[in-house]
């Protein structure tokens, strides 16, 4: 049969978690009738994340298979799936050779690493229901997974609840690679992206470029797949705009435990990113100490850049040659404090470009100093705080930049040396 197209479901109560071993064998209803059971479930892979589609129902008495758009599921739990259709019929069938189907062909198989190392056998799979759409969100070697799919689910639930943190054999999604096109029942294996050894070590700048990658909402659904020192680390790397989004989709708990597992110095970079009345909850979170360092640095992060600027720093005409400019170099650099780099500026003081010192020697003699320059230079204002100059060093890795006024003026410059050494590595 034809699989039909799926589009939003009238679903409610986002953020639902299932293991696909309470789902399977689950009656089937239509217009309050039981018609079947769930046996299976079709999936799109992305990649990062993988879609439910539809939902496959073996019927008794010898009637057809029914494979049913997950646009007419409206309502699913651990007991029950309700089907809201006008003709159920339309949806006789079995699924194309093509697709993927989540029992038959993932639970049971070997999961191996990159290097072909066997590591164990998918057990379970966890999926969550999150806007209306379901989706698959890791798979399960654990022994806790093993318990379920033997029907051991209350055992498993007690066990795994009393060991937080202790599901490194929960593989995120995100690590497993895109399925081979030819996976069955009986040949194919789920295979990851990383080795055995690194399944719950994988960096957290690493998982910090995926979840960028990522739209918010599966951002979240697998940030929420992390153990809480993982997720602390994550979070830290993420970037600013991306941590603001996140944290306003997790519960306010579950973010004040995160920032309780950071360094002082990480739980400001973190809270300085955050609204106002957003950071002072979660500093009051926190237990004296701890505060007391967040707010110090803080406060020294607000602080503006004019006050750690230096005057003395390399200007050049831009119509000079690069072979006068070197010969010149040892006077105009004489008792400056910023050498690496030569600001290329007019007769009024305007920022025209910058040169790093390496280029300049390496240059041709005749070549202009405005032919050498970057004219686009990444500059700081009199009203930047120590914060904004911070995450301009983190992103760009200069080692100094300029401070411009708004007439493009530059006034100083601020260094690596003198805004880092005030970051939380030196404060604490």
């Amino acid at each position: 049969m034809k699989m039909a197209e799926t589009s939003t479901s009238a679903i409610a109560s986002p953020d639902e978690t299932y293991h696909l071993s309470e789902l399977l064998g689950i009656k089937t209803l239509w217009h309050d009738k039981k018609i079947g059971k769930l046996v299976d479930m079709v999936i799109v892979d992305h990649d990062k994340y993988a879609e439910v589609t539809h939902i496959v129902i073996s019927r008794p008495f010898g009637n057809p298979m029914l494979v049913v758009p997950w646009a007419s599921v409206t309502s699913i739990n651990n007991t029950q799936v309700i089907i809201n259709s006008n003709d159920i019929h339309a949806f006789d069938g079995e699924p194309p050779e093509t697709a993927l189907l989540v029992a038959d062909h993932i639970m049971d198989k070997k999961v191996l690493d990159i290097n072909d190392s066997e590591i164990e056998v998918v057990y379970d799979l966890t999926l969550v229901k999150r806007r209306d759409k379901l989706y698959v969100t890791a798979v399960d070697s654990s022994r806790y997974g093993r318990m379920r799919r033997i029907g051991l689910r209350k055992t498993a639930d007690s066990r795994a609840s009393s060991h937080v943190g202790s599901n490194g054999d929960v593989i995120p999604w995100v690590y497993v690679q895109p399925l081979p096109p030819n996976i069955t029942s009986f040949k194919g294996d789920v295979k990851l992206k990383i080795l055995k050894e690194n399944l719950s070590d994988v960096k957290a700048v690493d998982l910090a470029d995926i979840l960028e990658d990522l739209d918010q909402e599966h951002r979240v659904m697998v940030f929420n797949q992390l153990d809480t020192a993982h997720a602390s680390d994550t979070l830290e790397e993420i970037e600013p705009n991306v941590q603001r989004e996140l944290v306003s989709s997790l519960a306010k708990d579950k973010v004040a435990l995160l920032i309780k597992q950071m360094t002082p110095g990480q739980a400001a970079d973190l809270l300085a990113a955050l609204p106002h009345s957003d950071m002072l909850t979660f500093l009051n979170e926190l237990d004296v100490d701890m505060a007391l360092k967040v707010r110090s640095i803080l406060e020294k992060q607000e602080e503006h850049v004019t006050n750690y600027a230096t005057s003395l720093f390399v200007t050049v005409p831009p119509d000079i040659t690069a072979e006068q400019a070197q010969s010149e170099y040892h006077l105009i650099a004489k008792h400056k404090d910023v050498v690496m780099y030569l600001y290329v500026v007019d007769d009024s003081g305007h920022l025209q470009g910058v040169i790093d010192i390496k280029e300049l020697l390496a240059a041709a003699d005749t070549s202009l100093l405005k032919d050498l320059m970057i004219e686009n230079v990444i500059s700081l204002r009199p009203s930047s705080t120590l914060k904004e100059a911070s995450d301009l060093f983190n992103r760009y890795d200069f080692r100094a930049i300029p401070v411009t006024d708004d007439d493009h003026r530059i006034v100083g410059v601020v260094t690596y040396r003198d805004v880092m050494k005030l970051t939380h590595h030196f404060i604490e």
